[in-house]
């Protein structure tokens, strides 16, 4: 059986900005403390949720770095070094691998639309030349390519490659996967949405968008779940099933930056091409904050 790096919730870490754009990381540092004190199992620095893609590598690498001293090895901390040039891809993963991350999230690579046998020798080619496990990262409704099942099983026979950000959508794929790998690769749900139906399945936990509002909540779900309380984790994930859907109502992180400074966490703007959400959208999520009694 492979290393499991965590189990339960990890936060998918947004990059808060200042109001010209610019990352605010003394902001980052408290956000990350905040989290620790509420119980989440692990970080991820540079996902989705960071806005990796208009990062530049300077800010990247610093934002990696300022996590990893911020959380002083409470928990593991793990890299978002995907990308589409594996290549380059190598470089940030050692760069961050420096910095000390503890394990790497690597999305497929996107626009190029690699075939499956493509993504079987891009991620081969760098966990061969990388030191730290590596979670793969499925989400193909970004990305314009999905792993296959098959193909999860081929990954799963390297040593660094251990667990799969699962964010397709899809449940039979993701039971597909789980029938294939067993034991050689660990599932973690990469929909807020799907946190409990993922973890029916076996899966051993999420890499979350809403716990950077709900890290105690997504904790309880999670742990609770894989301690048998499968009752009250499900009451819990109903409870705030609302707010997940709302804190989709743009693309990720509009709306959880929306909500998190209405909340009066001081985050900032995404930065462009991403755009503040509508009012209507916007007064849809303030009423679901308001029914979870966050206001």
């Amino acid at each position: 059986m492979k290393h499991c790096i965590f189990k339960g919730c990890a936060t998918a870490l947004i990059t808060p900005m200042h109001p010209d754009g610019s990352v605010n990381y003394d902001y980052l540092e408290k956000l990350i403390n905040t989290q620790i004190d509420c119980g989440i199992d692990a970080l991820v620095a540079c996902g989705t949720t960071g806005e990796k893609s208009t990062l530049r590598y300077d800010e990247h690498l610093k934002v990696i770095e300022v996590t990893v001293k911020s959380a002083k090895g409470r928990v593991p901390v793990i890299a978002g070094t995907g990308s589409n040039d594996t290549v380059y891809s190598v470089e940030l993963c050692r760069d961050a691998e420096k910095l000390g991350a503890d394990a790497l999230l690597m999305v497929t690579p996107y626009y190029n639309k690699a075939s499956q046998k493509g993504l079987v020798e891009h991620y081969n080619y760098i966990a061969e030349r990388v030191n730290k496990p590596i979670i793969l990262y499925n989400v193909p409704s970004r990305t314009g390519v999905n792993i296959a099942p098959k193909t999860y099983k081929e990954l799963s026979k390297c040593e660094k490659i251990v667990a799969v950000k699962e964010a397709s959508g899809d449940i039979s794929q993701i039971a597909e996967i789980k029938h294939l790998c067993q034991d050689d690769l660990w599932i973690y749900s990469g929909n807020d949405d799907q946190t409990v139906p993922v973890l029916s399945l076996g899966g051993v936990g999420v890499i979350s968008v809403a716990s950077n509002i709900l890290p105690s909540a997504f904790h309880d779900i999670c742990h609770k779940f894989l301690n048998g309380e499968t009752i009250k984790s499900r009451q819990i994930f109903d409870y705030y099933f609302g707010l997940l859907k709302a804190l989709f109502l743009d693309v990720n992180p509009v709306p959880l930056k929306t909500a998190m400074n209405i909340l009066g966490q001081k985050v900032g703007p995404c930065r462009l091409p991403l755009y503040p959400m509508d009012s209507k959208n916007t007064e849809i999520l303030t009423n679901e904050l308001k029914k979870c009694n966050l206001i």
